[in-house]
């Protein structure tokens, strides 16, 4: 059994939560497993994607803790390979490990353009809404999420028959991420109605930047309520 076939086992009753500094979660998919881990202070997700095919790997945010999100890749001969890691937004509570597990790995850099400059190390690749970001066999969309920060990025993978969205701070269970000025809570708003809850059903599962999961389904009612109370 290969490192990639270990960590895709996934753990009883995924449920999306993990305790702060606690063990991670692991879900398995039809051809990605998804690692959820709490690390730091503010109690940050840290998502490890890996293709089941190739054994490649992408990291959502190295936000804090470089050894024990290195401890997720393992050390054998058939260990996933971290080809990618993908920052979700600029905040310095999201990019804590970066230079760290970049260093160790190599893997390339992605995060949204209009925050790339704001990153302690050079961004490979500027992302865009509508641009795709390689995982092994398959990919991941970029869904560009203006307002928490200009340059936000969410990302979707397409599971047949349901999608998983990780959605940085731009949105939590129970609203959107914070935001500093009426045009970006704005902003931030309709671009989640446009590009999530109107394009995606109710049954795609949202990973955010801390604390648990939610569904879209379990969101959608509460939109009006978000643009009515402005945060």
């Amino acid at each position: 059994m290969t490192a990639a076939e270990t960590h895709s086992s996934e753990t009883p009753a995924y449920t999306g939560h993990v305790d702060p500094r606690g063990a991670p979660a692991t879900r398995r998919l039809g051809r990605i497993s998804i690692t959820k881990l709490s690390v730091g202070p503010m109690d940050n997700n840290a998502y490890l994607l890996i293709c089941l095919e190739t054994g490649d790997a992408l990291l959502i945010d190295a936000a804090n803790d470089s050894e024990r999100i290195a401890d997720l890749l393992e050390h054998g001969p058939d260990r996933p390979r971290l080809r990618s890691i993908v920052t979700t937004h600029s905040h310095d509570d999201h990019w804590q490990a970066l230079g760290a597990v970049a260093g160790q790995t190599g893997a390339n850099l992605y995060a949204g353009a209009a925050d790339a400059a704001g990153l302690p190390v050079p961004t490979d690749v500027a992302l865009e809404q509508g641009d795709v970001v390689p995982l092994g066999a398959t990919q991941l969309e970029v869904i560009s999420l203006r307002g928490h920060t200009p340059g936000s990025v969410a990302l979707l993978y397409r599971d047949p028959g349901h999608g998983h969205l990780f959605t940085g701070d731009s949105l939590f269970p129970g609203g959107p991420g914070m935001t500093r000025s009426p045009e970006a809570f704005a902003s931030l708003m309709d671009d989640l109605t446009e590009r999530v809850f109107a394009a995606l059903p109710d049954d795609t599962w949202v990973y955010p930047g801390h604390g648990d999961d939610t569904t879209l389904g379990a969101e959608r009612p509460q939109l009006a309520e978000w643009r009515a109370r402005g945060r």
